[in-house]
């Protein structure tokens, strides 16, 4: 295992069974941190997992599907019971409609992107706070290009991302006395 700026550091990471997700948690355990990795896809996660332990890091998997509130509370209760605290909390889960508003048959999908990108973000945030404010520490959104400029037929993505980077701009001024860093992230 490799020393690095995160060794020892407790980590969720949502979003973490593909992508940029796994690829986050990967790195962060060859850093040293012990990483609690969510998504809905527990076969997945269990793989990932496999992979944070070669590297010598501790892994757990929760299976976690953002847009349940209750689970995103399980999450994080099950990681600070397991790791005694948390250090860094990386909303990384989404999820994309290629489609064009009018096309839509209803608004279920429009609502559903909302719940997982942004609500799964909030929810997540939400109860994660105190612990992060105790070990003032991170923590990371993972937008995208979609949250600063609109793209055609991603209104209900676009949206979401608006909103998350609404929301973590608040919550980065709210947050500054206690020592607690929000960093949003736009890959493309």
């Amino acid at each position: 295992m490799n020393g690095g700026v995160f060794r020892d550091q407790v980590v969720i990471v949502t979003g973490a069974s593909a992508g940029i997700g796994k690829a986050l948690a990967l790195n962060l355990a060859g850093q040293g941190a012990r990483v609690a990795i969510a998504a809905r896809r527990a076969e997945r996660l269990e793989q990932v997992a496999a992979d944070c332990c070669a590297l010598g890091a501790e892994a757990l998997v929760v299976p976690t599907d953002v847009a349940d509130e209750a689970q995103c509370k399980a999450l994080v209760e099950k990681t600070v019971t397991a790791f005694g605290r948390l250090d860094m909390l990386i909303n990384n889960a989404g999820l994309a409609v290629l489609a064009q508003l009018e096309d839509f048959n209803d608004l279920s999908l429009f609502q559903h992107v909302m719940e997982v990108n942004f609500y799964g973000a909030v929810s997540c945030t939400y109860y994660a706070l105190p612990y992060l404010k105790q070990s003032q520490g991170r923590i990371v959104a993972i937008s995208s290009v979609g949250g600063k400029a609109a793209l055609p037929c991603n209104s209900a993505y676009c949206a979401s991302k608006h909103a998350m980077h609404g929301f973590f701009d608040a919550l980065h001024l709210e947050l500054a006395r206690h020592g607690v860093s929000v960093t949003v992230i736009c890959p493309w």
